[in-house]
């Protein structure tokens, strides 16, 4: 397993993915996402494994502020969503070409 926790320092849901790899010995690499974001090959991989509109964060202040809801899904969503990283729910919790995105224990148990 090569596990990837992309997240934020001050969410609570990454901090509980983060505690449920300790506590199961599982090695990870964790990435600041609001610090650096994914790299284009990370964001296709996971788009293509839980689609656009997963990613997105409704929620974010920045979805208001870029007005992302008169965007739709789509190639310019999609744009922006990669330049700014504060727009991902988090975390999404990749490994290899399967991801999640939020707090599913469900899913990375049967990745073990």
């Amino acid at each position: 397993m090569n596990i990837q926790v992309f997240g934020a320092k001050k969410c609570f849901d990454t901090q509980k993915a983060e505690r449920y790899f300790k506590e199961r010995k599982i090695k990870y690499q964790y990435i600041d996402l609001h610090k650096y974001g994914m790299s284009k090959g990370e964001f296709s991989s996971v788009k293509a494994a839980v689609g656009l509109k997963e990613l997105i964060n409704a929620d974010a202040k920045e979805y208001k502020t870029l007005n992302m809801q008169y965007l739709g899904i789509g190639t310019a969503a999609e744009e922006i969503l990669f330049k700014n990283p504060k727009l991902f729910k988090s975390p999404v919790v990749r490994n290899g070409r399967q991801a999640t995105v939020g707090y599913r224990p469900e899913i990375w148990n049967e990745w073990e």
